[in-house]
């Protein structure tokens, strides 16, 4: 009991120095401080566990030091202020007048390339109450476990509202995961046409799949909720910015954020994280089409041919519908 009792204190212990030299790396706002303060937090807390004679001091000291880290970590704030690349440079935000909702600076990219276009925008009015369906798109780009989610809430009208949950990248920044551990990007809602958000990743971009379901067992009340929930969180973002994390606080573990105050106890699942498998779940919990063994509605729910096919056509959303299992499904009263 003795050893696994060492064992398991010295794996925690591991992991919080881990920890710690990386937030300096990665947090500290001098870069010649960086590799010094990484490499010499490790050494102080070995030093102060390993070599002070008295556990009790040197337990002290290690808890200081880590203290110290912590201050530094957490005095790092999040800004909607600094030098944006052109496709995030502008937040969404919502205003609310006479029972409609106005969504400000929905994006409608028009691409040439995928590092090749012209940003727009437009104000988009939506009816809360014309809500008619909530999709659920799946971006995999080759690493089975891992996908970007996006959200579309459909309305009676025929148009939709993309939603997609991503890292607000400055001038010359490029994503990395680790990265997006230590608080390096700003959290983003891109409320965008889904001749943007979509056709991006199906047309443009080299190497991804798309596919799309109609989440289905909802009432019209709960997806109302969840839509004014986003809703209210954006505007949230646009008053006061917010880290992302590439494990807590991400595409999919966000949209978790949204529904489970209205849809009831939702059990945890290792593939929330693993998203890749996030369909599969949905699935298995009556949240997809059952018409169709998993496997097979998987596989006929991959848009990339319908959206080439689509191109710019004013009724992209409509074409890359067409014959998928589910789309006629209507909320329940």
């Amino acid at each position: 009991m003795r050893t696994i009792k060492i064992t398991v204190f010295s794996v925690l212990v591991a992991a919080l120095v881990a920890w710690g030299s990386m937030a300096i790396y990665y947090s500290c706002d001098t870069a010649l401080l960086r590799i010094p303060g990484a490499v010499l937090f490790p050494l102080a807390c070995a030093g102060a566990l390993l070599l002070v004679r008295s556990k009790k001091m040197g337990a002290l000291i290690f808890t200081a030091l880590f203290a110290i880290v912590i201050l530094v970590w957490n005095s790092n704030l999040p800004s909607n202020d600094r030098s944006w690349q052109p496709d995030v440079a502008r937040l969404p935000h919502a205003t609310m007048q006479n029972g409609k909702t106005t969504i400000h600076n929905v994006r409608n990219i028009e691409y040439r390339s995928e590092a090749d276009y012209e940003v727009r925008y437009y104000d988009k009015v939506v009816d809360v109450s014309k809500l008619r369906s909530i999709d659920l798109f799946l971006s995999d780009w080759g690493f089975k476990a891992i996908v970007h989610t996006l959200i579309s809430f459909g309305f009676d009208d025929g148009s939709y509202l993309c939603i997609s949950i991503e890292t607000r990248k400055e001038i010359g920044e490029s994503y990395s995961s680790i990265k997006g551990l230590f608080r390096q990007y700003e959290l983003i809602y891109v409320v965008a046409d889904e001749r943007d958000l979509v056709r991006l990743r199906t047309n443009y971009r080299q190497g991804e799949t798309v596919y799309l379901y109609r989440v289905q067992g909802l009432t019209s009340e709960t997806a109302r909720l969840i839509l004014q929930d986003y809703i209210q969180y954006i505007n949230n973002l646009a008053a006061e910015p917010q880290w992302y994390n590439a494990l807590t606080g991400n595409c999919t573990t966000q949209i978790r954020g949204h529904t489970r105050p209205y849809v009831g106890k939702v059990i945890w699942d290792w593939r929330i994280l693993a998203n890749g498998y996030i369909d599969e779940l949905a699935y298995e919990v009556g949240s997809l089409d059952n018409s169709l063994p998993f496997e097979q509605l998987k596989h006929n729910s991959i848009i990339n041919i319908r959206a080439l096919a689509a191109g710019q056509d004013p009724d992209f959303s409509k074409r890359i519908r067409e014959g998928l299992a589910g789309m006629d499904y209507q909320f329940q009263e």
